[in-house]
Order: structure tokens, then sequence, then C-alpha cells
């Protein structure tokens, strides 16, 4: 069984006993619990559910694994030919890794 969830505006594949990074959560310790409820898709032994715009009666249950992940690094790299300027970034994404625990359908 797998559900798609709109968790902080990114829609993930969610099966239980998955590890998933996300963007960050404030104010979240190491084995705290968070349930996602905006459920988009459940397919459940080829039972498919699709929601208009969420599947009622159906939470993703996760448990934190470490609030203080970071992504790996993006470059960014500006450059205007012929006039000498050019100008590099970096990024760093700050992450959040939970671990799916179970999906509950009511």
């Amino acid at each position: 069984m797998y559900a798609i969830v709109d968790m902080l505006g990114q829609q993930m594949k969610a099966e239980a006993g998955k590890k998933l990074f996300i963007n960050r959560m404030e104010g979240l310790e190491k084995g705290a619990e968070v349930v996602f409820d905006k459920v988009l898709f459940v397919d459940n032994e080829g039972k498919m559910t699709v929601g208009a715009p969420y599947v009622n009666g159906v939470k993703v249950v996760c448990e934190v694994l470490d609030n203080e992940c970071r992504a790996e690094k993006i470059l960014v790299f500006h450059k205007k030919r012929r006039k000498g300027y050019k100008k590099l970034n970096g990024h760093r994404q700050d992450l959040t890794n939970v671990l799916v625990k179970e999906i509950v359908i009511a």
C-alpha cells in the first residue's frame, strides 16, 4: 500500500517503512510524531482512491529521524559575456528526515 501525500507543498510517495527528506519543519525534536492528512491518492492492494482534492479519512503517520539535515550544495553561476562579469553563489536547502510508520485508513 502506498499514498501520494502533500507534505509542506511537495507531493511525495509514502510507503510504510520508507525514509523521506522533506523541507525543514520548525520546532520538532528527534523522535517526534508528525501526521499528514493531505492525502491526494491511495493505492490499497490494487484498490485506488483519488481525492478531490484530498481523500477523506486517510492519514500518514511519520516519525522524525533528524531535523538538522542539509541537501547537497547547488551552485548558481551568472555570467555576461564580453563584459567581465561573473558571479558564483551556492545554496544548501535545510531538510527534515522522516520515517513513514503507517498509513491509516479510517
